[in-house]
């Protein structure tokens, strides 16, 4: 079996140095708000993993019907040497592109980046295991701080899926797809999936599941920053809420407080009130139009090369390589 490496970019003390700054701005703001990246210690991987097999959340199934159909495509299109998976989770999915790619011919290394080491250190040991002869590199990372320190390995192709950009405010995601252009020569190419507009309905209840798991995930945040910061949240003091922004064309779930509460967060010299029905945002997920994702792309210097839907046109997928500036 092949060695699987593990480079660290987040050491203990800088991880709950950049939760205390989060949870500082956050949680002082007028609207308080939490980032989404804090959902994802050991416990939050396996609830979202929960999540993407739950009957009412689609965007798993969608993108994977996409990907089944095209991983070919890809392979051909790229002759990728090296594949780049950002906010890999339990790399699933990756497995219809590496399958073709290895299949191709040309793939010799595939290294995914995620903040949950156990997440990360579980999947790359399986792919090792699974394709011997390829060369397997995790990074231990925020993918919106360490994409300098990816390795090379041209043609690259990085992988963004899940529609995990839509978690990015629109500024952001704009400063997101130049850096990911940044590290990437003229030429290669980024694979990008992007949950595409529809009813409402369809989309409240892919974020507010009957069985409640998707509840529990957005309250696991709390739950880290008692863990990490020594606060004193009493999770169940707090409820999930998401609703569809149309004017934003986003989901946004919400932690709202049960009643009037006080919370001490020692590890953050915080104290923090909340009003009875006061809410916290935790996440969007942003839904995108075709041409909308095309304009993003060119803006950030990308050509869009291919896009591909699922069979009800829920779920965009869009091969782009990087042009000349």
């Amino acid at each position: 079996m092949t060695e699987v490496d593990l480079d660290h970019h987040r050491s203990g003390d800088a991880v709950t140095a950049e939760l205390r700054a989060d949870v500082v701005a956050g949680l002082t703001a007028a609207q308080k708000w939490l980032p989404p990246k804090w959902f994802y210690d050991a416990d939050g991987s396996e609830l979202f993993e929960k999540i993407t097999q739950l009957p009412e959340y689609y965007p798993t199934r969608s993108e994977r019907e996409v990907l089944a159909a095209h991983a070919g495509d890809v392979a051909e299109l790229t002759g990728a040497h090296t594949l780049v998976e950002l906010g890999s989770g339990s790399s699933e999915k990756t497995r219809l592109l590496l399958d073709a790619l290895t299949g191709h011919g040309t793939l010799e290394a595939f290294v995914p980046l995620d903040v949950s080491e156990s997440a990360l250190a579980e999947a790359a040991e399986a792919i090792s295991r699974d394709y011997p002869g390829l060369a397997v590199r995790g990074v231990v990372g925020d993918f919106t701080q360490h994409l300098d320190l990816l390795p090379d390995g041209q043609p690259r192709v990085v992988a963004f899926l899940g529609g995990t950009i839509g978690n990015f405010l629109p500024a952001e995601r704009a400063t997101f797809l130049r850096s990911v252009r940044e590290v990437l020569d003229e030429g290669e190419w980024l694979l990008l999936g992007t949950d595409l507009v529809k009813d409402a309905t369809i989309l409240e209840r892919a974020y507010d599941d009957a069985a409640g798991v998707t509840a529990e995930f957005d309250k696991n945040v709390l739950r880290v920053i008692n863990a990490r910061l020594g606060a004193n949240f009493d999770v169940d003091e707090f409820e999930h809420v998401s609703y569809w922004d149309a004017g934003n064309e986003w989901i946004e779930m919400r932690l709202r407080a049960r009643r009037q509460l006080t919370v001490e967060i020692p590890g953050a010299d915080l104290t923090v009130t909340f009003a009875e029905g006061e809410h916290v945002r935790t996440e969007i997920s942003a839904k995108f139009r075709p041409s909308g994702v095309e304009a993003e792309l060119a803006a950030a210097g990308f050509a869009l090369e291919h896009w591909w839907t699922d069979s009800q046109q829920r779920f965009g997928v869009s091969l782009a390589k990087s042009v000349r500036g």
